[in-house]
């Protein structure tokens, strides 16, 4: 197997006192670090700045985390400058494609742990190096000694039991150092992460959820999805066929054609309607290091399905109606099926009913717009989230 420049390799915190410890040296460093700027000045508005160098650093901390700690790290990174200071963004951006790796030591005790003696005697071939590492695990590339390429997926050790005081923690750091806007309710993300994360941690899920997506998908050309392979996977191991790839950021490669980009394009946004209002059933983590692009055959490859939802047929048939309502510029059907669906109440009074509407229409602008909405030059996720939060 062709070697690779090695990871930054630690050893992951596996008890609660010690991950506690590593978060409460984290916390000194940011609030430190505010301190400086505030004495430096740099304290007007609701939000502390950090510097670069802090900011780096608070970064760094949650990826020899990893964990939850991690994931809600990138979890916020997404929302980008629209909700962080402009040097936490940017730091924050790297954790979703960069975490430090285990120890080679502490990876073969996780793997003798699931596996059991012996377990060498089942590879011809096991790349200790990773291909891959994120918030929950790292990926390594391996050849079974029957012949199979598989990509096996491993857990950190001790993320799943610290995943909700993990989550707190790292909520609390946020609080504290005014990271975030003082009108932003971070109960809501905080739930989720915890939801998505416990969902995550359960490998034997996720694989039922791989498997159905292959089979849902199996008619789509343009999408590909990895075979499970059971007998190597536990709930903390996840084996899955091997398949080459490009990050899905290589389509802005000025030698890829707009039209490649274009199909690519609208297989994604096919994809998410098939999921919603055909399977009822959706991949919900949004992490672009959960696709791959295949160049060579034009298609993009799904990774990751460990946060999925499932969405009753009542509820799919309220999003067909406020749907097709928002695609007519019918505002009173919006309102209506807003209200069904439980994003107006029915005491709310009309300013605030007609806001809600007034949100659901520009965030849906994308499905009002005539001809291909280029979302790139579009800075629709800005104006949602002022227009959010003048109404918080």
């Amino acid at each position: 197997m062709p070697s690779r420049k090695p990871a930054r390799r630690s050893a992951v915190p596996e008890s609660r006192l010690s991950r506690f410890l590593t978060l409460g040296v984290m916390t000194g460093e940011v609030v430190a670090g505010v301190i400086a700027e505030r004495l430096r000045g740099r304290n007007e508005g609701s939000l502390i700045p950090l510097s670069a160098r802090a900011a780096a650093r608070l970064a760094e901390r949650l990826s020899h985390l990893r964990g939850a700690a991690m994931k809600l790290g990138q979890i916020l990174s997404l929302e980008g400058d629209d909700l962080l200071p402009p040097e936490v963004a940017q730091a924050l951006a790297i954790l979703r494609a960069d975490a430090h790796t285990m120890p080679l030591a502490q990876l073969r005790r996780v793997l003798g742990r699931e596996w059991g003696h012996g377990w060498e005697l089942r590879f011809a071939a096991f790349d200790y190096e990773p291909i891959a590492a994120a918030s929950i695990g790292q990926v390594h590339r391996a050849q079974t000694a029957d012949g199979r390429d598989l990509a096996v997926k491993v857990q950190y050790p001790g993320v799943a039991k610290s995943i909700d005081s993990d989550v707190d923690n790292v909520a609390a750091l946020l609080r504290l150092a005014r990271l975030l806007p003082l009108n932003f309710d971070i109960g809501g993300m905080v739930a989720e992460a915890k939801r998505q994360l416990h969902e995550e941690a359960d490998y034997l899920a996720e694989a039922r959820h791989l498997a159905r997506f292959r089979r849902l998908l199996a008619d789509e050309p343009g999408l590909h999805v990895p075979r499970v392979h059971a007998d190597f996977t536990t709930r903390r191991v996840l084996a899955m066929d091997h398949v080459a790839g490009e990050p899905l950021e290589a389509l802005a490669d000025p030698d890829v054609k707009q039209a490649e980009r274009d199909a690519a394009g609208r297989t994604l946004e096919r994809l998410m309607l098939r999921e919603l209002f055909e399977f009822r059933f959706m991949q919900t983590d949004p992490n672009l290091a959960n696709y791959l692009y295949d160049r060579a055959a034009r298609r993009i490859v799904l990774l990751d399905f460990g946060a999925v939802s499932t969405f009753p047929g009542r509820l799919v048939e309220r999003y067909r109606r406020i749907t097709r309502a928002v695609m007519a510029g019918d505002r009173a059907a919006v309102r209506a099926a807003a209200m069904e669906i439980g994003y107006i109440a029915p005491e709310d009074e009309d300013a605030v009913a007609e806001a809600a509407v007034d949100v659901i229409m520009l965030v849906c602008e994308p499905l009002r717009h005539r001809g291909a909405y280029d979302f790139g030059a579009s800075d629709l996720p800005a104006r949602a989230r002022t227009l959010g939060l003048d109404l918080a």
